[in-house]
């Protein structure tokens, strides 16, 4: 397996310019409608979208090639639960979170084939044989690697999830003010997945060019890990963005909205040059004050030279207007720049901000999967 660590946003650049070049499916649309349910705008922007996208599948690409060679160390011939649960061994919170995901497909599963058993078997392919078989082949796997009993634990573990609290409590806050319109809309955004569009899913990872090609169970846990790289792209974005919020009576507001400005529009590169370019880019920097308004010059012989210096022609005064239209000119330009950073709706400036602050934290930094929420 590969132990190389590669930097959260050159892998997302190669990984935006390798897809540019033949991309045919986009999951850009389901995306933004999987924002908006996990606490975006009801209108979330394009190109944040595009961005998260582009991270997730690189990512699940990561995963599935450290799969592959793990189930090729192993002598199978396809990507199985057991290849992307010893991926994920050193995380049990997110083991216990997949867990719990399984055990619902597998009573989803039973009910379907209580329902009909022709019907549950053109649904869920896997209620033939047992109705448990995902939990079956999770807990063999783990038992067999179990020197502690940890694992084993989290079959019986019922403790609240609090991640999966806050964003209900979270959904919960957003639907207060909706009306029967938006609220029908928030709903059916709620139900999407990519579970839900299994052939596109596998078009979109390109499943067919792999060599070790994942079978029908690990394509459920990587729609359901896909899913959930989303959410908490979503989670720390809103974080971000809470801290980037210019708060009232807030003596570094004026700061952080400075800096934002900065790092929303310009490269990353440029970033690293400094921050006093966005203070000294701010309108109501001091260095960018325009001169007060001159006053009526006063009688007497220490007004003489102030009213020579006026008199100087209609200049003086064509300069004063020629100024303040240059004002409002640039306040109408920042402005408009302005009001995308001040929109309710995710960034993608926040979206890379919360990869440059956490991806340190994530379990799989050391094998080169920096960002991976699973």
């Amino acid at each position: 397996m590969s132990s190389n660590a590669a930097s959260p946003m050159s892998s997302f650049a190669s990984s935006s310019a390798g897809r540019g070049c033949g991309k045919l499916t986009s999951f850009v649309p389901e995306l933004q409608s999987m924002m908006f349910a996990l606490g975006d705008a009801r209108r979330p922007l394009h190109e944040t979208a595009a961005l998260v996208e582009d991270i997730v599948h690189t990512q699940l690409i990561n995963l599935l090639q450290q799969a592959a060679e793990v189930s090729q160390l192993r002598g199978a011939r396809v990507i199985s639960t057991e290849d992307i649960l010893f991926l994920m061994r050193k995380d049990k919170k997110k083991i216990r979170r997949l867990l719990k995901y399984m055990f619902f497909r597998d009573c989803k599963s039973k009910i379907l084939k209580s329902i009909d058993d022709e019907e549950a078997l053109e649904t869920d392919k896997f209620s033939s044989s047992s109705v448990n078989k995902r939990q079956k082949l999770a807990h063999d796997f783990l038992s067999s690697i179990d020197q502690t009993g940890e694992f084993l634990a989290l079959f019986d573990d019922d403790d609240i999830d609090e991640v999966k609290q806050e964003r209900l409590e979270r959904a919960e806050k957003q639907t207060r003010m909706m009306d029967c319109a938006h609220y029908t809309e928030f709903c059916e955004s709620r139900q999407l997945s990519f579970s839900k569009k299994a052939s596109k899913f596998r078009e979109w990872l390109d499943c067919s060019s792999l060599e070790v090609k994942p079978n029908a169970v690990a394509m459920e846990i990587l729609s359901y890990l896909a899913y959930e790289t989303v959410a908490q792209l979503v989670d720390l974005a809103l974080l971000v963005k809470q801290d980037m919020t210019a708060k009232a009576g807030d003596p570094f507001s004026h700061a952080i909205s400075a800096t934002f400005i900065q790092y929303h529009n310009a490269t990353a590169e440029a970033h690293l040059h400094g921050l006093s370019v966005a203070v000294k880019s701010n309108i109501d920097s001091p260095e960018n004050t325009p001169p007060s308004t001159p006053t009526t010059p006063a009688s007497g012989p220490q007004s003489q030279g102030k009213s020579h210096s006026g008199t100087l022609g209609n200049g003086g005064l064509g300069h004063n207007s020629s100024s303040k239209a240059k004002q409002r000119k640039r306040k109408k330009n920042a402005a408009a720049c302005g009001l995308e950073a001040q929109s309710d709706a995710i960034q993608p400036a926040h979206i890379r901000e919360a990869i440059r602050r956490y991806s340190h934290k994530s379990a799989y930094h050391r094998n080169g999967m920096t960002f991976l929420a699973c």
